[in-house]
């Protein structure tokens, strides 16, 4: 019976810190971005609920052609990390706002070089990341990162 009501003051709890369904900040919102590539499914860019934004994973596509990135595990990231970035921007959030980051390898061979080039866009306060090596990623691309991005106080 003890069990029980530790359940019920939880639940009580978590009701009391969600937000009424009429409030704006609690309802999701799609973003779209321009000078991001088009999704290749049926998917959002990203979606911000609250403060935070939640990107769907990006590979290599330039936006500008349409076409994947095909000059390595280095220039897929780069490629990459400038998709990550036009995304947040057109959300107005910034790298410095991502707290989690999922990497997804074609190869774990390519760990070292991916880690090199992504490292270079998180300098300081990098954010909590995993990172695997999977099948195969839409495209044949060599990688794939999602990352969710928080806006705190400052």
């Amino acid at each position: 019976m003890k069990w029980m009501n530790v359940i019920l003051v939880s639940a009580l709890a978590v009701g009391c810190m969600t937000t009424p369904d009429s409030d704006e900040s609690a309802k999701k919102k799609v973003i779209t971005v321009p000078g991001a590539p088009k999704a290749i499914g049926p998917y959002s860019p990203a979606i911000l609920a609250g403060n935070t934004l939640y990107l769907s994973g990006q590979i290599a596509i330039d936006p500008a052609t349409g076409e994947m990135v095909r000059d390595g595990i280095e220039a897929e990231t780069h490629q990459v990390m400038k998709n990550i970035q036009a995304v947040l921007q057109a959300a107005g959030f910034s790298l410095s706002d991502v707290v989690q980051s999922k990497v997804f390898l074609a190869d774990l061979n390519h760990y070292g070089a991916m880690n090199a080039v992504y490292g270079s866009y998180f300098k300081e306060a990098p954010p909590a990341r995993a990172a695997v090596q999977v099948a195969r990623l839409p495209l044949d691309a060599l990688v794939e990162i999602m990352v969710t991005a928080v806006k705190t106080a400052r």
